[in-house]
């Protein structure tokens, strides 16, 4: 979409990704004097122009922050309410955390959870959106690992995106890899350890895991994590965390 924006004549993407944000790229480039359609479908047609011109535009929320914060309060038996974003986005994540045993009420443009004390096991399947985002798969792997019972889940998207759970069997999680599977037993409780984050949304399951978890975790590594959370830690310790970042 970006080269194709300014490219001459008209350009089409087949079996385009449909991700809320690339709706809200194409309407920031059409703000901009671009001729994009389709956006939200498989197939984005672009009409080339010969240059595009400056704006003001506010991103859409993220969704998978926002996943990632409603798995905190999750994990940790807390309550958390989430405003300004746009709970449609997030309704994959909602569903299996209801089925996780969390109360939520979803408003026009707010979530709030109440979280059980003992999070219940779920199945999960990554699929291409509107399904369930492969983003958040690492995020609930990490907490379905104190969950009551077993969980399956199968990583439909990416290969190799289970490398993180070796960090997790570090803190004494029980979880098997079979291929596009990852089986997680839940145990009573995690424990302290030194992990390092190996890819940004690994990197964020490890820090949930640390919230829950017995003792002081280091998690290590954190620059994947910084590149896609703004001020995580401070949002964590406004909800009641204890987390102290060092950068070198």
């Amino acid at each position: 979409m970006l080269v194709a924006v300014t490219a001459k004549g008209t350009t089409k993407i087949l079996n385009a990704a449909m991700e809320p944000e690339i709706v809200d790229l194409q309407n920031f480039l059409n703000k901009m004097g671009a001729k994009i359609i389709g956006a939200g479908t498989n197939e984005i047609i672009i009409q080339g122009v010969e240059k595009l011109h400056d704006v003001g535009y506010q991103v859409m929320p993220d969704r998978i922050e926002a996943g990632t914060l409603l798995c905190a309060a999750a994990t940790t038996a807390g309550r958390i309410t989430i405003k300004k974003v746009i709970p449609q986005h997030l309704e994959p994540v909602i569903e299996k955390l209801k089925q996780c045993g969390c109360d939520i009420i979803v408003n026009k443009n707010e979530v709030m959870l109440q979280a059980p004390k003992k999070l219940k096991a779920v199945d999960i399947k990554t699929m291409p959106y509107p399904g369930f985002p492969t983003d958040m798969q690492a995020i609930l792997v990490s907490i379905l690992c104190t969950a009551k019972g077993t969980s399956v889940v199968i990583e439909n998207i990416f290969e190799n995106r289970y490398k993180y759970t070796n960090e997790l069997k570090r803190m004494g999680a029980k979880i098997i890899i079979e291929g596009k599977s990852a089986i997680i037993k839940g145990v009573r409780k995690l424990t302290k350890a030194t992990v390092e984050a190996t890819d940004l949304r690994g990197g964020a399951a490890l820090v949930l895991a640390a919230l829950s978890a017995n003792g002081k975790t280091k998690v290590t590594n954190i620059e994947y994590i910084l590149r896609g959370y703004e001020n995580l830690d401070k949002k964590l310790n406004y909800l009641g965390a204890n987390i102290t970042k060092e950068v070198e």
